[in-house]
């Protein structure tokens, strides 16, 4: 800290700081910046005054305005169930097939699903539907559990493996190769037969030593020409969807391990009207119509 001095070059007074010989003037704040300022604090206060603003040990400053945004957020949820009000109670009355073929009903359901899938679907699935590695897409024809509406509406109800009494996917996925079940070989011999089963060049000796263990250990689940079987949720081995990836090492990966996604019930968070919205939105930008999902039997789930 040195003296206090003034600069001889502009006349001004230092503030008697100085760093590598370079020394700070002692200007006046700029009289916009003071003002700005000045104002910044009365508009503190103000609002300190009209609105909540400071906690206290058991709660907080309400304000002269007595502002929420947690009423007003209610307050316009309100509003909005009593617009939705007569056409969520049309949904509640028909069947899923009634709303596809009332084209305003239908309008009203693919809003209401759009708006509910992002919040709460999108998350695992993608803002599109398209879903990642480990979540299924929900926009081809693929189905684990069938696409029909009514297909789509159970499984958005119950879910899977979720604790729900009547949640599918009691069938499981064994881990074959952790909790040995097969030897290591044995399970590099399955992957080369699944590889050869999905039509991808695979060792044809491996592929015949797996032969038998695969009519044993798997065909009871996935069929005896690995199709799969919609009834038990378990997925075609011989399409190009794949969940977990279609590489030999996330196969193995999946036989070793025996991987079994969870999906939530959503039977007690969601009424039966958005329910029903959220099954038309999906169905809607599925791939394909019902007869063809359903005949197709193969799944996004390996």
């Amino acid at each position: 800290m040195s003296e206090r001095e003034r600069d001889e070059h502009s006349g001004i007074e230092t503030t008697g700081h100085e760093w590598d010989g370079i020394k700070e003037l002692d200007n006046p704040l700029p009289r916009w910046w003071l003002w700005v300022f000045y104002g910044s604090v009365a508009w503190a206060i103000v609002y300190w005054v009209l609105m909540p603003a400071w906690p206290g040990l058991t709660g907080y400053t309400k304000g002269l305005r007595g502002h929420s945004d947690r009423a007003g957020v209610a307050q316009e949820l309100t509003k909005l169930d009593a617009v939705r009000g007569a056409q969520g109670a049309r949904l509640k009355s028909v069947s899923l097939q009634q709303i596809e073929q009332d084209p305003e009903l239908q309008a009203f359901a693919l809003q209401v699903g759009q708006s509910v899938f992002g919040d709460n679907c999108a998350t695992c699935h993608g803002a599109g539907g398209a879903g990642a590695k480990g979540y299924p897409n929900l926009r081809d024809d693929v189905w684990l559990y069938g696409g029909t509406l009514d297909d789509i509406h159970r499984t958005i109800q119950v879910g899977i493996r979720s604790g729900h009494p009547q949640a599918r996917g009691e069938t499981v996925m064994p881990a074959f190769g952790r909790d040995r079940m097969l030897d290591q070989a044995q399970v590099q011999d399955l992957t080369e037969y699944v590889v050869a089963l999905s039509g991808r060049k695979a060792d044809t000796a491996a592929v015949g030593r797996a032969t038998q263990t695969f009519a044993d250990q798997c065909a009871s689940c996935h069929g005896a020409g690995g199709q799969g079987d919609l009834t038990k949720g378990a997925p075609s081995l011989t399409d190009a969807e794949w969940l977990y990836g279609s590489d030999r090492d996330s196969i193995r990966e999946q036989i070793w391990n025996g991987r079994n996604g969870v999906m939530p019930t959503w039977e007690a968070r969601f009424s039966p009207e958005t329910i029903k919205a959220l099954s038309v939105y999906i169905h809607a930008n599925a791939g394909g119509g019902e007869e063809e999902v359903a005949a197709i039997g193969g799944a996004t789930a390996r």
